[in-house]
């Protein structure tokens, strides 16, 4: 409980306080990967086969009517193209289901963050460990899908090599935005929210499925500063063995969503425990 003697200024203050972390999230990480290792094999199914299937349907089905697209001046294959996109929408993808699904049934459901934070573990080592835990967890999923491209010889680009470590910001970028989102939660109904306002908009304006320039000039304008955008604007060029265009531009953009998102979600995860 919050001391009656705190004035609302100094309450405020001290949910918004830097966040203190220390080396404590990893025990809470392990445990989670503990955890999964008995659920591998079905939780894996969904996340994989899914971004598979819609590559292959929409890669293979849709790409051979369409052909190619127009990108840069330069003409890509489709297949190419939604490749490119649609790992980083996977990347997304399984970052928000566990910061959000899973996250929330540790929080909320089953009360495991209340018993791990009867161990000398603060609540903001348990949320950064959830945080690099989704984004693990993407990572892991873009990685057997990148392995089944380069199976199938849509791209072999060697700067591929330079995608993993940007799909797993990615996901940490996507898994402290679904920390806000489940810190607000009273139920997983609530999470329709984010899903309908939020990550079903930004795979659409985001050059996923077609070029960013057949959109309006309103809405490319805010597709501009999505971070779903600055992600497909990294990888992409490494999927057709070029360097991405103002690359620093747009790894700063998923930086700041990064560490502002986590912010964000420490205070109001600070401020549903505190209350």
């Amino acid at each position: 409980m919050m001391p009656t003697s705190e004035s609302p200024a100094a309450a405020v203050r001290s949910l918004w306080r830097p966040p203190q972390l220390s080396w404590r999230w990893w025990p809470v990480f392990r445990r989670n990967l503990l955890v999964w290792r008995k659920l591998f094999i079905p939780s894996r199914v969904g996340n994989i086969a899914e971004p598979l299937i819609t590559l292959v349907a929409f890669g293979y089905g849709l790409g051979a009517l369409v052909g190619q697209v127009q990108l840069g001046g330069s003409a890509v294959p489709y297949i190419l193209f939604l490749a490119s996109g649609s790992i980083c929408m996977s990347a997304m993808n399984a970052a928000s289901f566990e910061a959000l699904y899973s996250a929330f049934s540790r929080m909320h459901v089953q009360r495991t963050w209340d018993g791990i934070m009867n161990a000398p573990v603060q609540l903001d080592d348990v949320l950064l460990a959830e945080m690099l835990w989704a984004a693990f967890k993407s990572i892991f999923t873009t990685s057997v899908i990148l392995l089944v491209m380069l199976a199938l010889g849509i791209s072999h680009s060697p700067l591929l090599l330079l995608a993993w470590p940007l799909l797993g910001l990615v996901g940490i970028v996507f898994s402290s935005v679904a920390l806000i989102f489940n810190a607000l939660a009273k139920g997983y109904d609530f999470f329709t929210y984010y899903f309908t306002l939020f990550l079903t908009p930004t795979m659409f304006l985001s050059g996923v499925f077609f070029p960013r320039e057949q959109l309006p000039g309103f809405m490319r304008a805010i597709s501009d500063w999505l971070p779903l955008t600055a992600a497909v604007e990294l990888i992409r060029p490494l999927f057709l063995g070029q360097w991405p265009h103002q690359g620093l531009l747009h790894l700063t953009v998923l930086v700041v969503y990064a560490v502002v998102g986590f912010w964000v979600a420490l205070a109001l995860t600070r401020k549903r425990f505190r209350n």
